[in-house]
């Protein structure tokens, strides 16, 4: 669960954008959650 909620995070200025490389900065000013994670623990509390 925390590793899908880090990623999406991580991964929120990324999403629309065609990144080639692996070095970049994990965690920035301006990342945020998405939907996805919001649908991510909604699921989990649906499921527990």
């Amino acid at each position: 669960m925390l590793g899908a909620l880090t990623g999406d995070i991580v991964g929120s200025i990324y999403e629309w954008n065609n990144i080639k490389t692996t070095k970049f900065p994990l965690f920035r000013d301006d990342c945020h959650f998405t939907d996805d994670s919001v649908l991510t623990v909604a699921l989990a509390e649906s499921i527990l």
